[in-house]
């Protein structure tokens, strides 16, 4: 009796271990758990592909928006880019992605069904789900997040550069301060005017005293001595 029991485990614990190894040896879809972020306008890729390696060319491979609402008229999910039967099938496609995604033809050869999305608008940020219906494995699909930004943010380090080499082409001289440049020109300006309005009015003055003078000479001149 005690052996029979202990012949039951052993078998049991030999096929679960069996069993384990052989699911541990099949492949699966793994994607990345990081969130992919790009920039408008740019092309993406959203890894994806199939541990251990295997030839995916002839099977189906999905990829689809689950965060998408289907529409009220078909349930099905909708779908960004369908490879069956050895190419693409667009026939459920979303029409914002017709002409505007890939999977390297390549890459499926190897297990990579990384899905490349083309000209990135605002709008395909979101989840995406790779699925690999018959697949003869545990995992079957995975989801990876894109996030889409406007433009390339720009750091505090970036913008003090910046700034230095607009200073830099305004005084090319390194040794002579921008400020004490600009003041020392402004200083010479107004001496100039000084000058110029100085010149004007001390010209001014001379014209109109000089016949002042000659008319007191005049009359001095002509006037009669007293008898």
């Amino acid at each position: 009796m005690v052996g029979s029991i202990f012949l039951f485990w052993t078998l049991t614990v030999c096929l679960s271990t069996t069993a384990s190894t052989s699911k541990e040896g099949q492949p699966r879809v793994v994607g990345s758990l990081q969130p992919v972020v790009t920039h408008i306008g740019d092309d993406v890729i959203l890894p994806c592909r199939l541990q251990p390696s295997l030839n995916v060319e002839r099977l189906t491979v999905e990829w689809s928006r689950p965060d998408l609402k289907p529409d009220p008229s078909d349930w099905l999910t909708p779908i960004v880019h369908l490879h069956r039967g050895g190419h693409e099938n667009t026939d459920m496609k979303l029409r914002s992605y017709i002409g505007r995604t890939e999977l390297s033809k390549d890459g499926l050869k190897s297990g990579d069904i990384s899905l490349k999305i083309l000209n990135v608008t605002l709008e395909d940020g979101g989840r995406y789900r790779c699925f690999i219906p018959k697949l003869k494995g545990p995992v079957k699909e995975s989801v990876v997040t894109l996030v889409v930004v406007f433009s390339e943010p720009i750091s505090v380090q970036t913008t003090i550069e910046t700034q230095l080499d607009a200073r830099q082409i305004k005084n090319p001289d390194p040794r002579i301060p921008i400020g004490r440049s600009h003041l020392g020109i402004l200083i010479v300006v107004v001496v100039c005017v000084l000058l110029v309005l100085g010149g004007g009015v001390g010209g001014y003055l001379l014209k109109h005293k000089k016949p002042q003078k000659l008319l007191g000479y005049e009359f001095y001149q002509n006037k009669p001595s007293p008898v």
